[in-house]
C-alpha cells in the first residue's frame, strides 16, 4: 500500500471541497452550532476520477490489513453508496441499515439478505466521535450479525474514544484520512494562512471555547 495514501486522500477531499473552510462567516451545522469547517464526504460520489482513487485506496487498505468480513453493511444514508461501490469491487454481498425501522411493511431496519452469525463490516463516509455508529452496531448485533470493524473515509481522530459510547462496543475504526493529514496538506500547499490554520487547530481542540469567542 502506498505510504502517503492518507495525505493523497486529504488532498482529494480539499480539492473537491468535501472539506470547506469559512472563518469570517462560520457554517451553521444541523445542531445549530457554529463551525469554521464543514465536512461533506458525500460529494465524493459525484467526482468519478477522485471517487475511483479513494475506492482504490479503500480496497487496498482492506486487503493489506487482512480485515475479514463476509458482508458489507452501509449505514443510512451516506454509507450506502460506499458500501455499494466496495461490495461490487470485492464481489461480496451487501446490506444496509436504517437509523430506525421504516415503520411499515415488514418494519425492517436492515435491508437485504444476511445469515445468522455472518461477519459484517460497517461502512460509513466519516466518523467524528463514533457516537452515531452505535445505532448501526446495535442493530446489526440485534439481528445476530457479528461486527467488530468500522471503515470510513474520513475520521476526525480528535476525541478520546475511551470516553465515548463506542468504547463499550469492542469495535475498531479503520480510516483513510484524519485531520492531521488535512492540516499537513493545508500547510504544505499553503492553502490557508498560518493564522487560519491556528484558528482551525484551536477549534478542533476546544470547539466550545472557540464558539464562545465567535458568537
Amino acid at each position: 500500500m502506498e505510504k502517503n495514501y492518507q495525505n493523497e486522500v486529504a488532498k482529494i477531499l480539499i480539492n473537491i471541497e468535501s472539506i470547506k473552510f469559512s472563518f469570517k462567516n462560520p457554517f451553521r451545522l444541523t445542531s445549530g452550532q457554529k463551525s469554521p469547517v464543514y465536512v461533506d464526504c458525500r460529494k465524493i460520489i459525484s467526482h468519478t476520477k477522485e471517487r475511483n482513487q479513494i475506492l482504490d485506496y479503500a480496497e487496498q487498505y482492506l486487503k493489506t490489513n487482512k480485515i475479514f468480513f463476509e458482508i458489507l453493511a452501509g449505514g443510512e444514508t451516506a454509507g450506502i453508496p460506499y458500501a455499494s461501490f466496495l461490495a461490487e469491487r470485492l464481489q461480496k454481498p451487501m446490506i444496509y441499515i436504517r437509523k430506525t425501522p421504516k415503520g411499515f411493511g415488514g418494519n425492517q431496519q436492515i435491508e437485504g439478505n444476511f445469515n445468522d452469525n455472518q461477519k459484517a463490516i460497517l461502512i460509513e463516509d466519516l466518523a467524528t466521535d463514533g457516537g452515531s455508529k452505535v445505532i448501526f452496531i446495535d442493530a446489526l448485533r440485534k439481528f445476530n450479525i457479528k461486527v467488530s470493524d468500522i471503515f470510513v473515509i474520513f475520521y476526525y481522530d480528535i476525541f478520546d474514544l475511551s470516553k465515548t459510547p463506542l468504547a463499550t462496543l469492542d469495535v475498531k475504526i479503520h480510516y483513510l484520512c484524519t485531520w492531521k493529514n488535512i492540516i499537513d496538506i493545508l500547510k504544505k500547499n499553503e492553502i490557508l494562512s498560518i493564522k487560519n490554520i491556528e484558528n482551525l487547530l484551536f477549534f478542533l481542540s476546544e470547539p466550545e471555547k472557540w464558539r464562545q469567542m465567535n458568537e
